[in-house]
This record gives structure tokens, C-alpha cells and sequence, in this order.
């Protein structure tokens, strides 16, 4: 089943890059008791996420936490060091947050994954931007087709916020 708007993130466990290295961080850890924007791509580095969907987040980042976000995050079925490695050639540090889901965990929770095996990548999650709220999902933007950003946009956000 797809998630929802009202609907509470299920219980989740990502790998995020820390100074220290990698760590885990819960859902609860990351969304409990604030206000966050997270969009989830395909791939890191692949041409649509790279070119198209993060680049927006970094310009708009001081935009969208003036609205009242705390945090955002992108998400994606890469392991923590390719996105460590992404946000870093994105210039997206201090901006946005990666949140590893390697296993697609995450997106299989909340029922939106997508089968890239045609193009050798697998289970991927679908592209899409959600706001959440302590929790639970304020608002929900997916993408009809995944090589596409248009609805899950910083800039969609930005009008909708």
C-alpha cells in the first residue's frame, strides 16, 4: 500500500555519513517533533536527479527553511558513501542531508519503489518530495514518470508550502 497524506512514516532505519563515518538513524531519530522536507530519486549521479531534481533544493534551500522546514533530505537507494559523495559534488552540504536507504527498505515501506532492472539498477524508489510533519505526511508529490521532475520539485514545494 502507498503512503498517504495523514498517513505516519513506518519505522525505518537509514545510514547517514557522519564525521565520524557512517551511522544509523531511525525514522523517529530524523522526523519526530519537526517539520521536514524529503525527496527521494532514483539514483544519485544519474542524469534526472543530478542535473534536474537536487540542483533546485541546494538554490531554494534558505527559501524552504524560511517557510518553516527544519531539515531536508534526499533519499535514495545508494549506499551511504555514494551519497555522501553526491551531496559533496552537488554542493548540497549544509543544505541538504543524505539518507541511505541501500536496501530500499524505506521506499518498499512505503510503497514506492520502481523496477529499474531494464536499465541494470535494480529495485529503485520512484521519484517524489513529501513534507513532514513530527512524523506524519503533511504533503505528498510523486511522479508519474520517473525520468520526469516536475511535481516533486523544490520549486513546486516552494509554491505550495
Amino acid at each position: 500500500m502507498t503512503i498517504q497524506v495523514g498517513d505516519r512514516l513506518p519505522q525505518a532505519t537509514f545510514r547517514v555519513m557522519t564525521a565520524e563515518g557512517p551511522a544509523a538513524k531511525s525514522t523517529d531519530d530524523l522526523f519526530a517533533g519537526r517539520r521536514v522536507i524529503l525527496f527521494a530519486v532514483p539514483g544519485a549521479f544519474t542524469p534526472t536527479c543530478h542535473r534536474n531534481h537536487m540542483p533546485g533544493f541546494v538554490t531554494h534551500a534558505s527559501e524552504l527553511k524560511a517557510k518553516g522546514v527544519d531539515a531536508i533530505y534526499v533519499t535514495a537507494v545508494n549506499d551511504v558513501f555514494v551519497m555522501d559523495a553526491w551531496l559533496k559534488a552537488s554542493g548540497a552540504e549544509g543544505k541538504v542531508e543524505g539518507l541511505s536507504d541501500g536496501n530500499a527498505d524505506f521506499a518498499k515501506a512505503i510503497g514506492l519503489t520502481m523496477d529499474g532492472s531494464g536499465f541494470g539498477l535494480g529495485v529503485r524508489s520512484q521519484r517524489y518530495s513529501m513534507v513532514v510533519k513530527d512524523g506524519v505526511v503533511e504533503q505528498l508529490n510523486v511522479e508519474a514518470v520517473s525520468g520526469k521532475a516536475d511535481v516533486s520539485t523544490a520549486e513546486h514545494l516552494l509554491n505550495n508550502l
